[in-house]
């Protein structure tokens, strides 16, 4: 399956959502893609929109491939083979990083505006696609701490085994093509017609939008 651009992607996904609207929902986006689709669904399903932010660490040699991601506390989803294998100091000195640029974002996006908590709530995580998932593992385990209801996982793309996986952590999986191929195409972008990169400055763009 192939989605024109992120907007409609996320247009597609809120129909699958809408059985949550009548729920004590909260959307979670994750920066920057996935607030695209966040506000999207949002708007659809006339719900409050936050953002969940982590991080992909990747690995030293190749950053974009992930071995891990971390949340804004600094708490890290791995796969741990691959982090055993890399220098410690290294891992040390990037896990802070992410931590301090996830920090960074949240005060940039939000302006000061308080985190909605998922407490008794239906959460709702979004993002543009997933690959390894680790930056949507993270983002769950973040979210499990403030005891969501129920958490549900809505993203457009996703290998079969990276979704399997993730069912094991979230109550509901919402995917729109779930392949058992995924790495035929390559990468999320290779399933959008349009997937132009995201700035901080579109994200406060859509953010300020959103009401």
């Amino acid at each position: 399956m192939r989605f024109t651009n992120r907007k409609s992607a996320g247009k597609l996904l809120a129909e699958k959502l809408e059985k949550y609207s009548k729920d004590d929902v909260v959307v979670y986006a994750l920066p920057r893609g996935g607030v695209i689709l966040g506000a999207e669904i949002a708007r659809h399903i006339k719900a409050p929109l936050d953002l969940v932010i982590t991080r992909k660490i990747g690995h030293p040699m190749q950053p974009e491939y992930a071995i891990a991601a971390v949340t804004e506390e600094g708490e890290m989803v791995a796969n741990h083979q691959e982090i055993s294998q890399v220098d410690k100091n290294w891992l040390k000195q990037e896990t802070e990083a992410q931590k301090n640029e996830a920090k960074r974002r949240r005060v940039l996006y939000l302006k000061g505006k308080k985190h909605l908590k998922a407490g008794s709530k239906t959460a709702i995580v979004v993002d543009d696609g997933i690959a390894t998932g680790f930056t949507m593992k993270a983002a769950i385990l973040q979210l499990k701490k403030e005891k969501p209801l129920k958490l549900v996982v809505a993203i457009p793309v996703t290998p079969r085994s990276t979704a399997e996986a993730l069912k094991n952590e979230a109550d509901e999986v919402i995917s729109l093509d779930i392949p058992s191929d995924y790495n035929y195409l390559g990468a999320v972008g290779a399933y959008y017609d349009e997937f132009y990169q995201i700035n901080d400055e579109q994200v406060i763009q859509v953010l300020d939008k959103f009401k």
